[in-house]
């Protein structure tokens, strides 16, 4: 007899007895509750985690702080005039009779701000037009029709919602999968700018103020200790304000940058003196878990997968996110870690500038 008939002979035999049936309700019963223990411990994995991964609320922009209330004084790095904030108030009413969540706003916003500093232009490269420089001979619309405010918003978004993913996108991607600009990473550097701007114009403020992220440089992390209170913050609004400077290896601002150079200028602004060299710049500071770095704590990548191998550095915006000066040809600008092509170059550690290193 094959093993598979032996087998269910077996079963169906112990089944006729009394002892055959307890054994088997009390093998299906701690089957159940093995399930029931799974189920319980996944939950309470992706409870903790927040789904991303960091501990942060999902969908939150880590290399922003939180606008201004309404009437205060805008944060970011530009002041705009009357013109500017009324085609901004445009593109923000637009996304909200439309159903756009202040995320996409925020997006729209930051890609009018660099492609035209929010003017309402009649001309531009070739044949672009209007607030987000669309082009009418690659279908964005007629010359008319590109130059009303409300229609040129109306069809970014249209173009912005047919991304699947868009929501979880970091701004410079959406924007360029929209735009197709011959400069993406230049829309990082008005992150900051469209979120104060929409909080200004927009009826939304409480909900634009949740784009931000948590401050993470003033709580400890599992595993590691804080920096000083705040001190990530200032680096990073420094190194917010280089988006888009050139790459120069040796320089130290405050027009170009290399990578340490950035993250030496940035944590000086904070208060907080670090070494020039990013193979120093492991010592600076404690160091702790990288899937556990805070906003400002330094990243490295080493060609040998030791400290002697450094070769880069950058600085944390919190999650998977980071700002750095990446080489020559490349600006100053923000990216994400996950799936990038040096990710295999990343030291296993993060340090945190002007927290004690134990190992000292």
């Amino acid at each position: 007899m094959p093993a598979p008939a032996l087998a269910s002979a077996a079963a169906y035999y112990a089944l006729r007895t009394r002892t055959g049936r307890r054994v088997m309700i009390t093998l299906v019963a701690l089957g159940l509750v093995m399930m029931l223990m799974l189920v319980s411990a996944i939950a309470a994995i992706l409870s903790s985690s927040g789904g991303s991964g960091s501990g942060r609320p999902a969908g939150c922009v880590a290399g922003i702080s939180a606008p201004p209330p309404p009437g205060a004084a805008e944060g970011g790095q530009t002041q705009w005039d009357a013109e500017q904030r009324a085609n901004a108030a445009v593109i923000a009413a637009t996304g909200q009779e439309m159903g756009v969540p202040p995320r996409g706003q925020w997006i729209a916003l930051a890609t009018a701000m660099q492609e035209s500093t929010l003017r309402n232009l009649d001309g531009g490269d070739r044949d672009s037009l209007g607030l987000f420089q669309q082009r009418p001979s690659m279908g964005w619309g007629t010359p008319a029709q590109i130059q009303d405010p409300r229609y040129s918003s109306q069809i970014f978004y249209e173009r912005l919602l047919e991304l699947p993913d868009w929501a979880s996108m970091a701004l410079t991607a959406a924007a360029q999968a929209v735009q197709r600009s011959a400069f993406p990473d230049a829309y990082a550097k008005w992150e900051q700018d469209a979120a104060d701007l929409l909080a200004g114009v927009g009826n939304n403020a409480a909900e634009v103020a949740g784009l931000a992220c948590p401050p993470a440089g003033a709580a400890a992390m599992p595993g590691g200790a804080p920096g000083p209170a705040g001190a990530g913050g200032p680096a990073l609004e420094f190194a917010r304000a280089q988006l888009g400077k050139p790459y120069v290896w040796g320089a130290t601002g405050p027009d170009e940058y290399d990578c340490s150079g950035l993250t030496m200028q940035a944590w000086s602004a904070a208060g907080v003196q670090i070494p020039r060299v990013s193979r120093d710049q492991t010592k600076a500071g404690q160091r702790v878990p990288r899937d556990q770095a805070q906003a400002g704590d330094l990243v490295f990548w080493s060609s040998n997968g030791t400290d002697s191998g450094v070769h880069h550095v950058a600085l944390s915006l919190g999650g998977d996110q980071i700002i750095e000066a990446p080489q020559a040809g490349t600006p100053v600008r923000t990216r994400a870690l996950g799936g990038s092509y040096d990710e295999q170059r990343l030291l296993p550690y993060a340090v945190r500038p002007g927290a004690a290193d134990p190992r000292s």
